[in-house]
């Protein structure tokens, strides 16, 4: 990357000192220390969500699981500040220590770090949970909004890059890696609307009932749940797409992290469900590829928010109905819910560039 307008001083081959007044920028390398770590406490939550879900005899916060998680944050925190040091040592004081990005990441460090404290006062009186209560636990709540803006940093870094268009899948792979975590974490706190997690028989069952049953329960959870996952998924895509040409391989990798994510939440019982997201994703950045979507391509870029979007959940019953020998027994729905999933990647894209750039 080159030297803009904003110094990259945190590089050892660059040792330069920003003018007064200008922010650094963080480097590649920096970058990609900074999303590794951030995927050293992201597993690290991952293994927790798996033992608060499948581990009935958890009771106590000292577990190798928040052992990962904790040490990876512990990590995380001194990479950055170690980067800010760095910089002080090139005579960049105050807010000008802090590079471009990195600065909602400084905030939430001592938020996560009180957060964590909070959350071990609140399992040691109120309790282990191990329901949907975990995801509306107020520590963990907090402790899921900081990691998010921990995790984003390299997106955030790029982003500011105006001379980065399209870039390289090395030189996207910080963000694409930060953008496909942040997912995983926010699907992980929709925990009770993840379409993810229902193995295949489950996609079968829950769309083979009764028709004119007032009570759809297992059907209407898998509608609402794809609908929201699709929100989940298409929205870092449309994203992405909105401000770079994400390279061929970028919804490939989206989809394998937060398919490690769903695996572990279920228990591994849904793989053939996650591999039927990951060929999506795949063929997603056909579409990406073939579409050239961005801010300035509008109908291109509506069209791949509705495609992919389709692309998901056709493959996601195609793979259900492969992997089980049968069909959904009422046809409305699954055939209707790719569908349905288009039209809500079709109003997102409308939302996020409701016209062309000029």
């Amino acid at each position: 990357m080159q030297l803009g307008q904003n110094a990259h001083v945190d590089e050892p081959a660059v040792g330069a000192v920003a003018a007064p007044g200008r922010r650094p920028r963080a480097g590649y390398r920096t970058d990609l220390v900074t999303v590794l770590l951030g995927t050293w406490f992201s597993i690290g939550l991952f293994l927790d969500a798996w033992a608060h879900s499948n581990v009935p005899e958890l009771e106590t916060f000292f577990t190798p699981w928040h052992a990962v998680f904790y040490s990876g944050f512990a990590a995380t925190g001194a990479w950055i500040l170690w980067v800010l040091w760095r910089n002080y040592q090139h005579g960049l004081r105050g807010l000008d220590a802090i590079p471009v990005g990195y600065g909602p990441a400084v905030f939430a460090l001592p938020v996560f770090a009180a957060a964590g404290v909070g959350d071990y006062l609140w399992h040691t009186f109120i309790g282990i949970e191990q329901g949907i209560d975990i995801l509306f636990s107020p520590t963990h709540l907090a402790l899921i909004t900081s990691m998010v803006l921990i995790l984003t940093t390299p997106l955030r870094t790029l982003w500011s890059d105006r001379d980065v268009i399209s870039p390289s899948f090395k030189q996207f792979l910080p963000a694409v890696l930060a953008l496909a975590f942040t997912a995983s974490l926010v699907l992980l706190f929709a925990g009770y609307a993840d379409a993810t997690v229902f193995t295949s028989g489950e996609v079968i069952k829950a769309f083979s009932f009764q028709k004119g049953a007032n009570n759809i329960g297992r059907a209407g959870d898998l509608a609402a749940a794809i609908m929201l996952t699709n929100l989940i998924m298409v929205v870092p895509l449309l994203l992405a797409a909105r401000r770079f040409r994400p390279p061929f391989g970028s919804a490939t990798l989206l989809a394998f992290v937060v398919m490690l994510l769903s695996t572990a939440v279920a228990n591994y019982e849904n793989l053939s469900t996650a591999a039927g997201f990951i060929v999506a994703g795949v063929l997603i950045d056909v579409l990406l590829l073939k579409l050239r979507p961005s801010e300035l391509r509008v109908k291109e870029y509506r069209i791949f928010g509705a495609a992919a979007s389709f692309v998901t959940w056709a493959v996601y019953f195609v793979t259900a109905i492969v992997d089980q020998g049968t069909t959904p027994s009422v046809t409305e729905m699954w055939t209707g819910a790719p569908v349905m999933a288009a039209l809500h990647g079709l109003l997102m894209a409308a939302v996020l560039v409701p016209t062309a750039r000029r």
